[in-house]
């Protein structure tokens, strides 16, 4: 077993801005699935929480070299490793 595997895993909706974790799993299905994959959140892609909105909602994350916004509900389906 890795030294990846022994972490805890947490949503992405609770990495604070400047943290970085691994996509270890996107928990839903269907349209938003397949939206949450084609933004880069893939298994194994590194992420790093830029910032939240003033009310904390939406997040902004970099992934593959860009910057995204999302709800925190989207957040919270993605399943992370935190660094």
């Amino acid at each position: 077993m890795d030294k990846g595997a022994s972490k805890d895993r947490t949503h992405l909706g609770a990495i604070a801005p400047g943290g970085r974790c691994t996509v270890a799993r996107v928990g839903c299905d269907g349209c938003l699935g397949q939206r949450l994959g084609d933004l880069g959140l893939v298994p194994g892609e590194e992420v790093m929480v830029v910032r939240n909105a003033p009310l904390r909602d939406p997040i902004e994350i970099k992934v593959s070299g860009f910057l995204v916004s999302l709800r925190r509900c989207e957040a919270s389906l993605v399943e992370v490793v935190a660094r």
